[in-house]
């Protein structure tokens, strides 16, 4: 039976089988009902629904949403920083607080650290993120690479535990409520009283309209209608995130490398196939492409090296990144054993509690 077991706080977290598969069923539809999964699972709802309370509860699981924009004006960007050493902590504090800046990691190489920032235009971008970089203290330097193509993300990678026929069914199942083929026009613009839901989705991308509409103030239809709108927009992209080191994967590398422009398409497609993947994307600056693996250990960089230069011929590996710890990803704050601390940074918002211990 496998058993991922880690310590937290002083005290032993073991993920089972049976709450593995209840990730994976979230990863692949992060809203379904209990009662949906319960028939997929063959496990009762009630029980589902506790597993998932203990789960959210250690921070050893969550369930997150966030905005993707207009893909044809969103800006990724992947920023090296260098910053003092003694002043390192009070760097990577201040950026975790942007809410543009994802994902914040701690690097093995001659830069600091590593940043994810997502926004919604290269003029947002220039003109707002980067003069707060400018500002903070200890921070040295910093050199930015922009995404021309995001090909792979995390909210698409597995733990791959469940059968075929059971991922079948989830995928048949993962549309989210509210959503028809004249629901809304995908990438239509929502108005402000809309995006007020994105928030409450960021912190637990499971909430429902009822907790929702105690929280603004407003009638359960009104925001069910509200949420199903948002839902089916397309503008929002949701995940099951589960800590590192209780995903059978612990290590984080991430390569640098070229690949010859005509053959950026098929080097993703390849990509794909390796359950390893979390990022993978085409860049400018002095290479062209970037990939994120979660590993089972250090031993595995070399073997998944030559399972690239297999599979790409054409790809000059540059530069190996060994990431050494992960202050906040995609949003949520992270303890140092790579569970959820119960913060999240939500966009347009103050740093907010999640209620998680």
């Amino acid at each position: 039976m496998t058993e991922f077991v880690h310590k937290v706080g002083g005290y032993e977290v073991v993920l089972d089988e049976d709450d593995l598969a209840l990730i994976n069923v979230l990863q692949i539809a992060p809203r379904i009902s209990w009662s949906d999964a319960a028939e997929v699972l063959g496990v009762h709802a009630t029980t589902l629904a506790a597993r998932w309370d203990r789960l959210r509860t250690t921070g050893a699981a969550w369930t997150t949403a966030h905005l993707i924009g207009d893909p044809k004006q969103m800006c990724l960007a992947l920023v090296d920083v260098h910053c003092e050493m003694r002043l390192r902590a009070d760097v990577t504090a201040t950026l975790a607080a942007i809410p543009e800046v994802l994902t914040v990691e701690e690097a093995a190489s001659n830069r600091d650290l590593m940043l994810t920032v997502i926004a919604p235009t290269l003029a947002r971008f220039t003109d707002h993120v980067l003069p707060q970089f400018k500002a903070i203290p200890g921070l040295l330097k910093y050199r930015t690479t922009l995404g021309t193509r995001l090909h792979t993300a995390g909210h698409a990678w597995r733990l791959n535990t469940l059968d075929k026929a059971k991922h079948n069914a989830l995928n048949a199942l993962a549309r989210p409520e509210g959503s028809t083929p004249t629901a809304a026009r995908p990438g239509a613009p929502l108005p402000p009283s809309h995006l007020d839901l994105v928030p409450f989705l960021a912190r637990d991308g499971r909430t429902g309209a009822a907790e929702i509409a105690r929280n603004l103030g407003r009638s359960p239809a009104t925001v069910q209608r509200q949420l199903n709108r948002v839902l089916s927009s397309g503008l929002l992209s949701f995940r099951c995130e589960i800590a590192q080191n209780l995903s059978g994967y612990p290590v984080s590398c991430q390569w640098f490398a070229n690949v010859p422009p005509g053959q950026h398409e098929a080097a993703a497609a390849e990509l794909r196939s390796l359950r390893t993947v979390r990022l993978s994307a085409s860049t400018t600056g002095s290479t062209n492409f970037v990939i994120l693996m979660w590993l089972n250990s250090l031993a595995d960089v070399m073997t998944a090296e030559l399972a690239l230069q297999q599979r790409i011929p054409q790809i000059e590996l540059v530069e190996s990144v060994v990431i050494l710890s992960n202050a906040k990803r995609m949003g949520w704050m992270l303890n140092p054993d790579s569970t959820a601390s119960g913060t999240v940074v939500v966009s347009g918002t103050e740093v907010l509690p999640v209620g998680l211990s």
